[in-house]
C-alpha cells in the first residue's frame, strides 16, 4: 500500500521506517512535512492512503479532495479524531483507522510531571538557580499527599493517572459516562461532574473531544470549582474555554493551570516559532501568568509510545489492504 504521511517530523520517519522494515510485506511510505488540509490533499495523488496527525484538517473539503484522488483510507496516528469529518468520510466510502492506545503511561506520567512542576514552581526555580538566585520566596507549594484529585475521563490514561495518584496518597474522585472497574480497583470513587469540581483540590482531564465535551470546563464549571484549585489538561485543548480560564486565573479563583494542549494550537505546536512574534493574543496572555505551566503537546512523546503508534498505524493499513477495514476503525457511532 502506498501511504502519504503528512505533518511528518524526523522522529515520525525513523520510527515508521523501523516498524515498516519488520513487516513481511512492507508498505511504500512517503513522508511529507506539509500538514494535510483541503489545499494540500493534492499531494496524495497516486497514493492509496494518507496518514495524519492531531492538527491536520480532515474536514469535509479534505475528504472530498481525497475521494476525488481515489484515496481509500485515512490513518490517524493518534487516538483522537475530532479533526476528522467522520460523517463525510463514511459517505464518501473512506475508511478511518486510529491508534486507540499507544502508551497510556506516557501521557499519565507527563500529567503528573506537569502537576509537580506547577505545584513546586519548578520552572521558576530552574531559571532562578541558573541566574544565581537561590531565594525561596514565591516557590512554596503544597503536599499532594492527602489532597482530593478529580480524574475526568477514565479510559486507559485516566486509569493510569488514578493509580499514580493513589500512590501519592490522594483521595481520587472520578467522572465518566462509562465507569471502569479498573479505576474503582485503583481507589477512584465515581461522582457527578458537579460534585467532583466542587470537592477537588486538583482536576485533571482525560476525556476525548466531542461536541458534548467541547468547553467542558467553561466559566460555569470554573465558578463551581474550589477556590485555588489546580486544573491540568493533557487530553484535548478544546475541552477548556481558554478565555474563561484566563478570567479565573486573574480573579484568583483558579490557583494554577498546567496544560499540554491548547484549543487553538494548530498554528503553534510542533513548530519552532522562537524567532517570531506570537500572533495568538490569548495564548500569549496565558504565558504571562506565573502560575501557568505549558508544554507543547509532548505528553505522548516517549520512545515506547512512538514505536506503538507506528506499529498500530501500519497494522491498520495492513488489515485494510487484506480485509477492507483497519484493525481499529473510527465509526459514526463513536462520534455521537
Amino acid at each position: 500500500m502506498r501511504i502519504a504521511v503528512f505533518s511528518a517530523k524526523p522522529y515520525d520517519e525513523s520510527t515508521f521506517r523501523a516498524a515498516n522494515d519488520q513487516l513481511d510485506k512492507p508498505h511504500d511510505l512517503q513522508f511529507l512535512a506539509t500538514p494535510l488540509d483541503a489545499g494540500t490533499a493534492v499531494l496524495a495523488q497516486d497514493f492509496d492512503a494518507v496518514c495524519a496527525f492531531v492538527n491536520d484538517d480532515i474536514g469535509a473539503e479534505t475528504v472530498a479532495a481525497l475521494d476525488d484522488l481515489g484515496v481509500g483510507l485515512v490513518l490517524m496516528r493518534c487516538a483522537g479524531f475530532n479533526n476528522v469529518d467522520v460523517g463525510a468520510a463514511t459517505q464518501a466510502g473512506l475508511s478511518i483507522g486510529r491508534v486507540p492506545a499507544y502508551s497510556p503511561h506516557a501521557v499519565a506520567e507527563h500529567t503528573i510531571g506537569l502537576l509537580l512542576a506547577l505545584n513546586r514552581r519548578l520552572h521558576r526555580a530552574y531559571n532562578r538557580v541558573r541566574e544565581g538566585n537561590f531565594a525561596l520566596d514565591g516557590l512554596m507549594g503544597f503536599d499532594i499527599h492527602g489532597k482530593t484529585v478529580g480524574v475526568v475521563g477514565t479510559g486507559r490514561i485516566g486509569i493510569c493517572v488514578a493509580r499514580i495518584l493513589g500512590g501519592f496518597g490522594c483521595r481520587v474522585l472520578a467522572h465518566d459516562p462509562q465507569p471502569a472497574q479498573e479505576a474503582r480497583d485503583a481507589g477512584a470513587h465515581y461522582v457527578p461532574l458537579e460534585e467532583l469540581l466542587a470537592e477537588c483540590d486538583i482536576v485533571t482531564l482525560h476525556c476525548p473531544l466531542t461536541p458534548k465535551t467541547h468547553h467542558l470546563i467553561d466559566a460555569d464549571a470554573l465558578s463551581s470549582m474550589r477556590d485555588g484549585a489546580f486544573l491540568v489538561n493533557t487530553s484535548r485543548g478544546g475541552l477548556v474555554d481558554t478565555r474563561a480560564v484566563i478570567g479565573a486565573l486573574k480573579s484568583g479563583r483558579l490557583g494554577g493551570l498546567a496544560i499540554d494542549v491548547y484549543e487553538e494550537e494548530d498554528d503553534l505546536f510542533f513548530e519552532n516559532l522562537s524567532g517570531q512574534v506570537l500572533q495568538d493574543d490569548v495564548f500569549a496572555r496565558l504565558l504571562t501568568f506565573p502560575n501557568v505551566f505549558v508544554t507543547g503537546h509532548q505528553a505522548f512523546f516517549t520512545a515506547e509510545a512512538l514505536d506503538a503508534i507506528a506499529r498500530t498505524t501500519l497494522a491498520n493499513a495492513t488489515a485494510h489492504e487484506a480485509h477492507g477495514a483497519p484493525e481499529h476503525p473510527v465509526t459514526e457511532e463513536m462520534v455521537a
